[in-house]
């Protein structure tokens, strides 16, 4: 892509591509900015910091001490940071046999929690919801038609249907009535919780099931690159440490 000047400051050029390198300084942040409304934000700044600098020229801010220790230090910091990049760098990454081996090993990480899927009906009175049941035992209403003329929950609207959920989702009493039913299942009594009272109806129930080693090869095989980069950063501080003894005052 052409290098296309956006603005000229005392004959110092502000090009597309120096937008494309603040933007990516700004890591996740900079999608908020990659807009034109952004990216002309950005230019405005580039231009005030090639005023500043040369203003600071012009003045000759380079040869005053405070200026020259400032740039000593940051320049101490920047040098360590190259050097532990590098030795980031060098570090091997792991292999697609690598990520297998611990999968493998590891299986017990990679279990789907069990989940269910249910609707409910919530009213505010055990009656109500015993009365409710018993329309529904005796097949002059469904659940869901149930559900849609009396529950007081959202889900009404949908028949009462609250998706998928796992353990822990649900407040306890809803959540251990409805993990011990069957498919199909309709609680024979209300469960009663802070809301009022429920009848559950148990849609279907997913049990834990091992996700499959293609889905979670690129997680694993980063996981154990980064913790070789690791073990090579803390291997490069060890040896350093003998070459240049480190005595701790505190």
């Amino acid at each position: 892509m052409e290098n296309k000047i956006l603005a000229t400051v005392g004959g110092m050029p502000v090009t597309e591509a120096d937008v494309e390198k603040f933007l990516a300084s700004l890591g996740s942040r900079g999608q908020s900015y990659n807009t034109p409304e952004g990216r002309a934000i950005i230019l405005n700044q580039l231009i005030d910091t090639k005023l500043l600098l040369l203003d600071a020229r012009r003045n000759l801010l380079e040869a005053e001490a405070d200026f020259k220790a400032q740039l000593a230090e940051l320049k101490e910091k920047l040098l360590a940071n190259y050097a532990a990049e590098k030795v980031i760098a060098a570090a091997p990454r792991a292999k697609e046999e690598d990520a297998l081996s611990y999968y493998n090993e590891n299986k017990e990480q990679f279990l789907t929690e069990q989940s269910v899927n249910a609707s409910h009906i919530l009213v505010d009175s055990e009656e109500c919801a015993k009365e409710i049941l018993d329309e529904i035992n005796s097949g002059s209403k469904t659940f869901e038609e149930a559900a849609k003329e009396y529950s007081s929950c959202p889900s009404s609207a949908n028949g009462g249907s609250l998706g998928d959920f796992t353990r822990g989702q649900m407040v306890p009493e809803f959540d251990k009535a409805v993990f011990e039913m069957e498919t199909g299942e309709i609680t024979a009594e209300p469960v009663k919780t802070q809301f009022g009272y429920h009848l559950i109806k148990l849609n279907s129930k997913n049990e834990s099931s091992t996700i499959e080693f293609a889905e979670v090869k690129d997680a694993i095989m980063a996981s154990l690159t980064q913790e070789k980069q690791k073990k090579a950063y803390e291997s490069k501080i060890n040896q350093l440490k003998i070459m240049y003894p480190v005595d701790k005052m505190i």
